[in-house]
């Protein structure tokens, strides 16, 4: 019975050796060093992903980025598609890229020339405008005498604008007023223009035609303007030209007197 009432003494220890004692349970390590670099990594990546996109959207908004046509993009690698507008802005930042043309359409704008042949002054009958060509803008068209030629078929917008002027000239000579003053009360000032079609073997039409019945007014300067324009379906061979009456009032500058043609599609 002493040795059981020792034993049960020896289990009965005081807290001091209880503390002093080895413990019966091992501490839980902490999972923090492992989660710490992995709440890192993911902050960083996200950081870059942001990045990205603040710079993709400074470049689309300042005109460096390139848009991707998709229906070219299969036939190109995806790494291509994907970097090459971008790679192609940082390489010159200054240097905006815009898409050109590869092939320009027919054009011709041509001023008036300053010396027109066959002209004399009172007369009225219309005769065909001369035009500058040294100073004007031929493209993928010919001028011959006057004449716009088609090289290219297709539809075509045809323009002319004609300004006339008229001078009250006084000179000091009184025996000479007769001679200079000319009848223009009620001057007649009609633009036409011409087509020559090729399949009608050259024969001339009216295309569009416009003026007025001009009456001056009594002072020292006068001024009309005809302007018009239309579409045309135009083939290779045909001609175009301006025909005026009262030639010889004709405003010989370029921005008021022009005639031209632009090609619209086929």
């Amino acid at each position: 019975m002493a040795a059981t009432h020792g034993d049960y003494r020896g289990y009965l220890r005081n807290t001091v050796d209880m503390e002093a004692g080895q413990h019966r349970f091992h501490p839980v390590q902490s999972s923090e060093p492992t989660y710490r670099p992995l709440l890192f990594g993911t902050l960083a990546v996200m950081g870059l992903l942001q990045v990205a996109s603040s710079v993709a959207i400074l470049l689309h908004l300042t005109g460096y980025l390139q848009e991707v046509d998709l229906s070219t993009a299969p036939h190109r690698p995806i790494e291509e598609v994907q970097t090459e507008p971008v790679l192609d802005a940082l390489k010159d930042p200054r240097k905006k890229r815009c898409k050109t043309p590869k092939e320009s359409l027919p054009s011709a704008h041509l001023p008036i020339r300053q010396h027109q042949e066959n002209v004399k002054r009172g007369e009225q009958k219309a005769i065909t405008i001369d035009w500058d060509e040294v100073h004007g803008h031929c493209h993928k068209m010919g001028y011959h005498k006057g004449k716009l030629q088609v090289r290219e078929s297709g539809f075509y917008y045809v323009y002319a604008k004609i300004c006339f002027r008229y001078y009250v000239y006084v000179p000091e000579d009184s025996s000479q007023a007769g001679a200079q003053l000319v009848d223009v009360s009620n001057a007649q000032l009609i633009q036409y223009i011409y087509h020559e079609s090729i399949k009608q073997n050259s024969k001339a039409v009216t295309l569009i035609k416009t003026g007025s019945t001009v009456r001056w007014e009594n002072t020292n300067y006068n001024m009309y303007c005809a302007q018009q324009g239309r579409g045309v379906r135009l083939e290779e061979g045909d001609a175009l030209y301006v025909n005026v009456s009262n030639a010889w009032m004709l405003d010989l500058e370029g921005e008021g007197t022009y005639f031209g043609a632009v090609k619209l599609g086929n």
